[in-house]
């Protein structure tokens, strides 16, 4: 392969000092890039201020410098404010922010499109590119924080790994870029603020298990209905209920972790009583919280939204028996932002 076509921050820190070194160059620098690379923010050669014209010349003829750059950004009438990010080899993919009184949370993706093919999930309706770079990830986090700061001081507190793309079939760079994201010689946000959610591909949950980082796991499950899921969310084809199950056990064991279980509610599809009692039973297995969420209309799915009277309902049901349930407010609807919803619709 040429070097060329790598990305610089596709490199370990060995493998950037061991460049470093065969250029004649003192070893420091090679902590001075990594630092401009995963602490600073740097997006182009340029941007890093105190490394030697000549070394930057030969860092431009070996790598790439595959950065985002933010195309546009669109704010919707509660303030959620979706992104549209451009990658090197102009593709798109999208970003959001949720404010609530305490905190901001950025939601951001992993792949551009997706390969699961969710009935009721826009994103699913693209097809998957290709997956994102560490860097395309951790740059989402770095553009929408320096927005974020220029706007109104504040910065992103939290972080949902539930945009484009489902992020343990893009394990290795999905895990990477929340690594820089949180050791403390980067950027220092603490695991406990990010939750990476799965449609249930039951390797990546095992694998994420056994990295025991402190994140939280969210599963998209949205119905206990087996034969049902399959319908819904294809990918329950490959990973069946019992190797998910056995999986989230494995996580629980391993962690000690509460798992929250995410639930679009879809009218007459996955909000009756019945489907609430599967639900209930599933989550026998493992101390869990409940998301219950509101269907956010798309142009590729034709579901309905379930009724306030047969959401409470389900609610109940849920609450008699114990379980932890949150009913999550529906952010950022009005400009296709909301959950389900990411689909380029920006792009002009």
């Amino acid at each position: 392969m040429d070097k060329k076509t790598k990305d610089i921050r596709d490199l370990s820190l060995d493998e950037i000092n061991h460049f470093i070194t065969q250029q004649g160059e003192k070893a420091f620098r090679a902590k001075q890039i990594d630092q401009w690379l995963w602490k600073n923010g740097a997006r182009e050669w340029n941007d890093m201020k105190n490394i030697p014209n000549n070394l930057l010349e030969k860092l431009s003829e070996n790598f790439h410098f595959k950065s985002l750059s933010t195309l546009t950004h669109i704010v919707s009438t509660d303030g959620t404010t979706k992104f549209l990010f451009e990658t090197h080899d102009k593709k798109h993919i999208e970003g959001v922010l949720i404010f609530s009184r305490d905190r901001v949370t950025a939601c951001i993706s992993t792949q551009i499109g997706c390969a699961l093919n969710c009935g009721f999930c826009a994103t699913g309706k693209l097809g998957l590119y290709r997956d994102l770079s560490a860097g395309e990830i951790f740059d989402q986090i770095i553009l929408m924080n320096e927005h974020l700061i220029s706007i109104s001081k504040r910065a992103i507190t939290n972080i949902v790994v539930m945009g484009m793309g489902e992020a343990f079939l893009n394990f290795e760079n999905s895990m990477k870029a929340l690594e820089k994201i949180t050791l403390p010689k980067y950027l220092g946000m603490s695991p406990r603020r990010i939750t990476v959610s799965t449609a249930g591909v039951a390797d990546g949950i095992r694998k994420f298990a056994d990295l025991n980082s402190g994140m939280h796991l969210a599963l998209s499950l949205h119905t206990a209905d087996e034969t049902l899921r399959r319908e819904i969310m294809p990918v329950t084809k490959s990973n069946p209920f019992n190797e998910i199950i056995d999986a989230l056990k494995y996580f629980h064991q391993k962690t000690g972790e509460r798992i929250t279980m995410e639930y679009l509610l879809l009218k007459d599809v996955n909000d009756s009583l019945e489907q609430a009692k599967a639900l209930a039973e599933f989550c026998k297995n493992f101390p869990v919280k409940i998301n219950i969420i509101n269907y956010n209309s798309t142009d590729e799915a034709d579901f309905k939204a379930s009724s306030e009277e047969q959401k409470n309902r389900f609610v109940k049901f849920l609450e008699s028996k114990n379980i932890i349930v949150n009913i999550r407010a529906s952010k950022g609807d009005d400009i296709a932002a909301a959950c389900g919803q990411l689909a380029l619709k920006n792009k002009k």
